[in-house]
């Protein structure tokens, strides 16, 4: 497909961020988005270890109590995105995905479809598992899971993403009941290639094939030209 003129994706690498800056960051690009003073635009990065819970979580998804879970130095976030519990933590690549959407069950599947692309650069034959319902929204690689998806949609304009599991510590995982699926195996780009190192090409990829699927032309910026490009009043309320 084509990419029209002026019909950019802004890529954002943000390195490790804790959750919560990232989700005020997220809110103001989102507000910029939703004012067209900015083009849709992806943030990449990391966070330090957190479980959070969407829309859709019950109690029963900490079955060790929240001091358990933040004993181990992970902390607990509840969020307005849909689907349930996930866990992020360094060596997971997050991305999310600030754009202007007709179609959010088609914008799902095509951020299922860019994951894939990615993953199959990395040598993994995945797929996303719409057939399923949506619990098993994400990316899977025969009966494992490798990435969630979990998004949220305000005046048409999306927050929140997509995680994929690339050489990150998988025992988080065990210790929950990751996006309510009871007894889903997760796994990751390491586990399934026995090759470590394998992020920062998988950054690139996703940047480019995330950009591919929604018929996009990606273009790098700084943390400084974003904010840079945000409309000041959002600055100083973000103070």
């Amino acid at each position: 497909m084509a990419v029209a003129p002026g019909d950019e994706l802004w890529v954002c690498q943000l390195g490790v961020v804790e959750y919560r800056e990232a989700l005020a960051l997220q809110r103001r690009v989102r507000a910029a988005r939703q004012d067209d003073a900015i083009p849709d635009t992806l943030l990449l990065l990391e966070h330090p270890p957190v479980y959070t819970r969407g829309r859709r979580s019950h109690a029963g998804e900490l079955p060790l109590g929240e001091d358990f879970y933040r004993a181990q130095g992970i902390d607990i976030v509840d969020v307005d995105r849909g689907g349930k519990l996930t866990y992020h933590g360094p060596g997971q690549l997050v991305g999310y995905p600030i754009m202007r959407i007709t179609d959010v069950i088609a914008y799902l599947r095509t951020i299922e479809d860019a994951i894939v692309a990615t993953l199959a650069t990395a040598g993994l034959q995945a797929r996303g598992r719409p057939e399923d319902g949506p619990d098993y929204t994400g990316v899977w690689t025969g009966d494992r899971k490798i990435a969630s998806i979990g998004v949220h949609v305000a005046r048409s304009v999306t927050t929140h993403g997509f995680a994929i599991n690339v050489d990150n510590d998988l025992e988080p995982f065990a210790w929950v009941v990751p996006c309510g699926l009871d007894g889903v195996s997760m796994t990751s780009v390491q586990l399934e290639t026995d090759r470590p190192g394998a992020l920062p090409a998988i950054r690139a990829s996703i940047a480019a094939d995330v950009a591919a699927a929604f018929a996009r032309r990606p273009v790098a910026i700084t943390i400084e030209q974003l904010e840079a490009a945000l409309p000041q009043h959002d600055l100083e309320q973000s103070r």
